[in-house]
């Protein structure tokens, strides 16, 4: 007997833990897998280390993802010169294009509460 010609209960969730996988699932997997493109191609291109993913948002049939790059390591990490990348790709999740908005010392407290 052949596994596709029994689909059961198990294969429901796995057949849609693949599209989720795939961006294809719920709003958040899409969101979660345009968000891991963006740091995927951005870390290829810049050769910077990305810190983490700070805003994500649909834009002109695409999406508009904000991401923090490690610009400059010091020791201490505090002392780390970070830049934010503002990411723009397509609806497949394709890099369309990306600009620096901003740099910043990590422990600047007060650039990050906005004072």
């Amino acid at each position: 007997m052949s596994d596709r010609a029994a689909p059961g209960p198990g294969r429901d969730r796995a057949a849609s833990a693949g599209r989720e996988a795939a961006g294809g699932g719920r709003p958040q997997g899409r969101a979660a897998f345009i968000a891991r493109r963006a740091v995927e191609q951005i870390a290829a291109l810049v050769r910077r280390r990305p810190e983490r993913v700070i805003s994500i948002e649909p834009a002109d049939g695409g999406w508009r993802v904000g991401v923090e790059v490690v610009e400059t390591a010091r020791i201490p990490d505090t002392t780390d010169i970070l830049g934010v990348l503002e990411v723009l790709l397509d609806a497949n999740g394709d890099l369309v294009s990306y600009r620096r908005t901003g740099r910043y010392v990590r422990g600047d407290v007060s650039r990050r509460c906005g004072r």
